[in-house]
């Protein structure tokens, strides 16, 4: 049902599910629900769909008064680097959706409208979770687009990472090389595990490359740097708490609640490098706290 819509309509299949989720589509006058994305059509039926803003249409909501503001930390042609808050969505899902880092760039960079997938998602060439603070690229231009977004599916774009996590890490002093097949395990919310034999050899994971290092032995936990060569939902969570080491916060994958006083996956996006663009982020307030009562 989704590929289907997502074909006729021209939309991501996310885009389609949401349809569903809001009570959009009807098949022979019976109105479907989410849990019906996977449906198997028959030959004949027929498929109703309500009226609805195309993506290309939608326009990035401008940010409200009392949001957190965005920092820049670099610029250049085409392109600019922001220190996303811990909290900030990257995009709307929503016309009427505010507090989003793309809502401060369209303010910044009107131009930005319309560029890369366009729509809510107009600039978007690679994404955070969340509650994950730290460094975003966003593309002003079509070309600056085109080029970083070829970038980041290339693995060419070099990526830095700090983690707060449970227990005290017995990795090599030089590090260790991380391979491994993830596959997503649940959709809402979503979840990532390792793939099972069965599933990696017929193919159903992604193999995931990442470099880690202990930073720093804290109190019953360890700041770690995070290298991932490859880009995956959840990757870089998924695969410490697969090595018995949870992000700190991050109760989805296993770790405490409430650990040190963190309200949120303690994960941070460092620093991001790609030809010319070279940004950075200081870990924010939070971050810091959290180190300090682990020390």
């Amino acid at each position: 049902m989704d590929l289907f819509l997502a074909t006729r309509l021209g939309l991501s299949r996310g885009q389609a599910r949401r349809l569903l989720e809001r009570g959009a589509v009807a098949l022979d006058g019976r109105r479907l629900g989410a849990d019906e994305k996977g449906l198997a059509l028959g030959e004949r039926g027929e498929l109703s769909v309500e009226a609805f803003r195309a993506p290309a249409d939608q326009r990035i909501p401008a940010p409200i008064a009392g949001e957190p503001v965005p920092r820049v930390v670099a610029e250049g042609p085409g392109w600019l680097a922001l220190d996303k808050p811990p909290g900030m969505p990257v995009h709307p899902l929503r016309e009427s959706e505010t507090g989003t880092l793309l809502g401060h760039v369209a303010a910044l960079r009107p131009e930005v409208q319309g560029i890369g997938e366009a729509g809510l998602r107009s600039g978007v060439v690679h994404r955070l979770d969340i509650e994950t603070s730290g460094v975003m690229l966003v593309a002003t231009e079509s070309g600056a687009w085109a080029r970083i977004r070829s970038g980041f599916q290339d693995h060419r774009v070099a990526k830095r990472y700090l983690a707060l996590v449970e227990g005290e890490v017995d990795w090599p002093d030089a590090g260790l090389d991380l391979v491994l097949p993830l596959r997503v395990g649940r959709h809402r919310p979503a979840l990532v595990r390792v793939a099972s034999p069965e599933e990696v050899a017929a193919g159903r994971c992604r193999e995931i490359e990442q470099s880690m290092k202990c930073i720093e032995t804290l109190s019953g936990a360890s700041l770690v740097e995070i290298r991932p060569r490859t880009g995956f939902l959840h990757q870089i969570r998924a695969s410490l708490a697969h090595l018995g080491h949870p992000v700190v916060g991050d109760s989805r994958y296993g770790a405490s609640e409430g650990r040190a006083g963190a309200r949120r996956h303690m994960l941070h996006a460092a620093e991001i490098g790609f030809e010319e663009i070279a940004a950075e982020a200081p870990w924010p307030a939070d971050f810091e706290a959290v180190l300090q009562a682990l020390r």
